[in-house]
């Protein structure tokens, strides 16, 4: 088990935490607006309640509703570096399998299109599992996933095509037009129903959830122990 651990690890180290290090400046370019489901679910949060964006990119979230306050993480110093930039007070780098916060202290926790990046179902599960721990008993984990069923989109891809894929991040080069890199991101394509599956076995209660942007999301509360 350790040694699997061990290589789903290198595998996202590889495929999804050097990819974010070497893209986070054109990455960020093209993240500037919450989706409508987080910037709603934000901007409900009452006054003076403290919270958590886990994998917060270059920030876009953290300043939505200004009456609250937010502490974003991400594992890409990069990004957390341009997070920073946003909210000089509230971005960290840490690993969402091993939040640097204490149990049960946040009022609401938001994660948006990361637990995707985990290779295993295991590790998807103790992800959603790590949120919950750092949230109160009562408070709220909005939680988005990309989803499967995407059939309208760009991309295509809809129930029975392959879960786990590599999803290509194209960067021109500033000087010269015609040259450009590649980079393949690790994405596991969440089918409907399942992100409130891995919630519940995380120990989550799922409030309510629906699809947006090709994205599935579920708003949960820690279970009641």
């Amino acid at each position: 088990m350790a040694e699997l651990e061990s290589q789903a690890d290198q595998y996202e180290q590889e495929n999804v935490h050097e990819v974010y290090q070497h893209i986070a400046q054109h990455f960020s370019a093209t993240r500037y607006k919450s989706w409508p489901i987080v910037e709603s679910f934000l901007q409900e949060i009452p006054a003076g309640s403290i919270g958590i964006d886990v994998g917060c990119g270059n920030g876009k979230n953290l300043l939505v509703n200004r009456d609250i306050f937010i502490i974003g993480s991400d594992r890409s110093e990069n990004l957390a570096r341009i997070a920073h930039q946003h909210h000089p007070h509230a971005a960290v780098v840490a690993d969402i399998l091993h939040l640097p916060h204490r149990d049960a202290f946040f009022d609401f926790a938001i994660c948006i299109a990361v637990v995707h990046h985990l290779s295993t179902p295991s590790r998807r599960v103790a992800a959603i599992a790590e949120i919950l721990r750092t949230v109160k008993p009562g408070g709220t984990v909005l939680v988005y996933a990309w989803a499967l069923e995407q059939k309208n989109s760009r991309r295509g891809w809809d129930k029975g095509d392959e879960q786990d894929i590599m999803v290509p991040w194209v960067r021109k080069s500033a000087t010269e037009p015609n040259k450009s890199q590649t980079f393949n991101r690790y994405y596991h394509l969440f089918q409907e129903g399942e992100l409130e599956s891995d919630i519940q076995m995380a120990g989550g209660d799922v409030v309510r959830s629906g699809y947006e942007k090709d994205n599935w999301w579920a708003i949960a509360t820690p279970k009641i122990k």
